[in-house]
């Protein structure tokens, strides 16, 4: 393993957002969505299904009476809106909102038992039984939820309550589970305290938190399996008998170094994929960064939607088979690609290849932010990119599918993880080795950064991803050599760079890994001007995928988009691009928001002749007349009125 590659994220308290497109939805997660979502975990929304989840800290406590409610893993979702919050407060002090969260703290260390235990169903219906059911029950993932919540109010704050009593129980885990003969052969049934245990590591520096989280990835998938273990011994039922992937539903049908595909439920595997790429790099495992990287390419190469969503299956939220990417009985969690995104962050801090930031800015731009409504209250669980509403509710088959978001969900995962992850977006723009600092995203923002050093301040302002420039400013406290590293988009097919307003010639010995390496003498106020070209661009999907055969979507920038009903009538299905469309763009300010429109020529099938077909009849060639095409960014679809949407549409 090369580790003079190893890069360090720029912490978040360095970075401040200062960019067109996200300071809005930052702003909306501020006032909107932490605020909308902690009435929802307090049960007080109308018309929405009910969370329980503090109701149920309360129960735990001892502070009322009362059942559990809701799903064993319904803790999760005050974790997840605690880390969310924390994030906020650093770029945005609100001394309300953080009396809130350490009343909601308060809570949580009040149902926490004398042994570190913490779990509210197992608190409210029997201790008795707790660790006799890791392949479903989530004690473990609602463990490291609290965890990653816990590190990150620790660094927004530097308050201790909630960091310590989460060591408690993570310590009392550690008593549990590990290779001693005294201790339980097990692991988490959903993943995510391996890579919440390695961020405990890098504040507590304690090996035995690194230990845990390479014993719970090394275990997993070992014969004999834990999981088989358990339900024989425990008298469970295994749901997945007669699936296909069996225990590769949880990941640990082999042990994870010999696994070479994306399977499973897509979420737990993203975790998964993770926390083995943050032990990885902690140990410098090369065995266990060559599992990532095939897993990496099988699933990113083969099992990716254009938008950044995996999880192609609503049977088990999974992954199928290779090119099995159909588009309207798609399950496309938001939750799994805000997981994509962690794995490709961590994959970057190994290895800074441009491939996984263009990953990381596919998902956010698309298959993320198209989980949340413009007004920061309502939400998509999956993300289709073909609908039908009438499909959605009358065939099973598509019954996952929503033609429109949803207030909350009970099983609701998937808002509090968009909120933490825009909160945190600041995290994902930079990182920086010995060699140079990176620049992955093109976000507005200005930040404090130690470059060969020299203290710098770094401003970038553009207004991506609707224009096609970025400017970025220098300003070291004194004259500096430096190397600055630009990512060059995949969807980018032409650019120019400047310093200064002079153009610098880009020769293949200055791109690497897909960045520009810009090694120069930097003073006071230097600037580099970026212009990535935007045309319209018309994409196409390896054939295999069958669901895509003769389509195309389109794209401008890293954006991709998609017709609705609202501007193309009913009977998407029945429009196709002629043979050389014409396509033009212009920004819309009152909008969805602000967006950049794109509008095409097209053609739709003959009314009139389709009306007097009958079901079957012998073929003659179909009617088509021309058809004016406005084309929406598919994260902004659903915003309107209910109706048909498309992404992949026919051509000539």
């Amino acid at each position: 393993m090369n580790t003079n590659y190893f890069s360090k994220t720029i912490p978040m308290k360095q970075v401040t957002i200062k960019d067109s497109f996200w300071n809005s939805y930052m702003e909306l997660a501020k006032n909107k969505i932490i605020p909308y979502q902690w009435e929802a975990l307090n049960d007080r929304i109308p018309e929405a299904e009910p969370s329980h989840c503090i109701n149920n800290f309360k129960i735990a406590a001892g502070i009322q009476e009362g059942k559990f409610g809701g799903f064993v893993f319904q803790d999760s979702d005050l974790a997840k809106w605690i880390e969310a919050a924390a994030f906020s407060l650093v770029w945005c002090q609100n001394p309300t909102l953080e009396q809130t969260i350490d009343e909601a703290i308060d809570l949580v260390a009040s149902a926490q038992q004398e042994d570190g235990y913490l779990d509210t169903y197992y608190i409210i219906n029997g201790l008795e039984d707790r660790w006799t059911n890791l392949k479903d029950n989530h004690e473990m993932y609602c463990a490291g939820h609290m965890l990653e919540a816990a590190v990150a109010y620790y660094h927004a704050t530097g308050k201790r309550k909630l960091l310590d009593c989460m060591i408690r129980l993570v310590d009392h885990i550690d008593k549990m589970f590990g290779p001693e003969d005294d201790k339980k052969k097990g692991y988490p049934g959903h993943e995510v305290l391996e890579m919440a245990l390695m961020k405990l590591y890098a504040i507590t520096k304690e090996e035995k938190h690194l230990n845990l989280a390479k014993y719970f990835i090394n275990q997993r998938g070992q014969k004999p399996l834990y999981f088989e273990l358990e339900q024989e011994e425990n008298n469970l039922s295994f749901y997945w008998k007669d699936s296909y992937f069996q225990f590769q539903y949880y990941q640990a049908g082999l042990p994870v170094r010999e696994q070479d595909e994306a399977v499973g439920h897509a979420v737990r595997a993203v975790y998964l994929y993770s926390g083995m790429a943050d032990v990885a790099r902690e140990t410098k495992d090369d065995e266990l960064l060559q599992a990532c990287q095939r897993i990496w390419a099988n699933m990113v190469h083969r099992r990716m939607y254009i938008t950044g969503a995996i999880g192609s299956s609503s049977y088990g939220e999974s992954f199928t088979f290779d090119y099995d990417l159909p588009n309207d009985t798609v399950y496309g969690e938001t939750c799994a690609s805000i997981g994509l995104v962690f794995f490709a962050h961590r994959m970057l801090q190994i290895h800074p290849r441009s491939e996984y930031a263009d990953v990381i800015e596919k998902a956010l731009y698309n298959g993320i932010i198209s989980g949340i409504s413009l007004d920061g209250t309502k939400f998509f669980y999956v993300n289709p990119l073909e609908v039908v509403p009438e499909a959605c509710e009358k065939d099973q088959l598509r019954r996952h599918v929503k033609p429109e978001r949803q207030k909350w969900f009970g099983c609701a995962c998937c808002p509090p993880n968009l909120a933490r992850t825009i909160t945190s977006l600041a995290s994902y723009i930079y990182t920086q080795n010995d060699k140079a600092l990176y620049l992955h995203l093109y976000i507005g923002n200005e930040s404090m950064i130690d470059l060969s050093g020299v203290n710098t301040k770094i401003s970038i302002s553009t207004s991506y991803p609707w224009d096609e420039n970025v400017t970025i400013k220098l300003s070291p406290a004194r004259a500096i050599e430096s190397t600055i590293a630009l990512r060059i988009p995949g969807w980018c097919r032409a650019y120019t760079i400047c310093k200064n307003n002079v153009e610098i010639a880009v020769t293949k010995d200055l791109i690497q890994d897909g960045y520009l390496l810009l090694h120069d003498r930097w003073t006071e106020g230097d600037a580099i001007e970026l212009h990535f070209e935007m045309p319209v661009q018309m994409i196409r999907s390896n054939p295999m995928v069958r669901a895509n055969v003769g389509k195309v979507a389109i794209m401008r920038g890293p954006i991709v988009y998609c017709l609705e009903q609202e501007d193309n009538d009913l009977h998407l299905d029945w429009l196709k691009l002629p043979s050389n469309p014409r396509f033009s763009y212009h920004y819309e300010k009152d909008l969805l928001g602000g967006i950049v429109i794109v509008e095409s020529s097209g053609l739709k099938l003959e009314d009139q002749s389709l009306k007097e077909a009958s079901l079957y009849e012998c073929y003659t060639k179909d009617i088509y007349t021309e058809k004016h095409l406005t084309w929406i960014p598919y994260y902004s679809w659903a915003n309107r009125n209910v109706g048909e949407m498309l992404v992949w549409i026919k051509t000539e």
